[in-house]
């Protein structure tokens, strides 16, 4: 008789894994998930605590002037929730055809709600075009790293061109000790394993795969100690 193997020692849907390697890249990539999700949520959590706190104040106060700032927080969570549940579909989402173009009037309308009221002054020097999917989400995690580069707020300036059939975007920030770090730097050259990131990190590892899987160009640039920019011709 047959002994029947060890189920500790099989796979997914119990298929045994082809070698250690298919093991390590399957680990590397639900890990890579994982961080997305992780960065994901610690975005949304402040908005959607907010929206749960306004509700318990509903239910147990009846004070009227308590009901009113309640519902006034109720709104205002709510609204900044859905701008970052739309920037999340935009940043890190997939459309229903890897290829679809994608409004950048859309991109803009996202990125003015969410930067407008705080630190950043956005400056949109874009004209109306749609473009790839994956440069869109390029373009929205180039923000992200923008914003982090200069932390006291500052000017965030975009721009969007095309030369011999490349598109070149570049998103610059200025600000007071304008710095991109060294290990965003790394993660967005990939030169980071996927063990060394962590809920922030995963985000320009992830802008620089996007970056990467259009063999665009990356560049980098310190250009004083006022103003970093990013920029990719793809």
């Amino acid at each position: 008789m047959v002994k029947p193997r060890n189920p500790s020692h099989l796979g997914f849907l119990g298929m045994r894994p082809s070698s250690d390697k298919w093991s390590s890249r399957m680990s590397s990539e639900l890990q890579l998930a994982a961080l997305l999700c992780s960065r994901i949520c610690h975005d949304l959590i402040s908005p959607i605590s907010a929206l749960n706190n306004g509700l318990e104040v509903l239910e147990e106060d009846n004070d009227p002037e308590m009901r009113e700032h309640a519902l006034s927080l109720l709104s205002l969570s709510g609204r900044q929730a859905s701008i970052k549940l739309q920037f999340a579909r935009l940043a890190y989402g997939s459309s229903s055809a890897a290829a679809e173009d994608i409004d950048l009037t859309d991109a803009h309308a996202n990125l003015a709600d969410l930067l407008d009221g705080g630190r950043f002054e956005l400056i949109w020097d874009v004209p109306a075009q749609t473009l790839k999917n994956d440069l869109v989400k390029i373009l929205m995690n180039f923000i992200v790293i923008a914003t982090e580069a200069i932390p006291r707020g500052g000017k965030i300036t975009v721009t969007v061109s095309s030369e011999h059939g490349n598109t070149i975007m570049r998103v610059a920030a200025k600000g007071e000790a304008a710095q991109i770090k060294d290990e965003t730097r790394k993660a967005l050259e990939g030169k980071l394993d996927v063990d060394a990131l962590d809920a922030r990190l995963v985000q320009p590892y992830y802008a620089g795969l996007l970056v990467r899987s259009c063999d665009g160009r990356l560049s980098l640039d310190q250009i004083d100690n006022t103003e970093v920019a990013l920029c990719i011709e793809a």
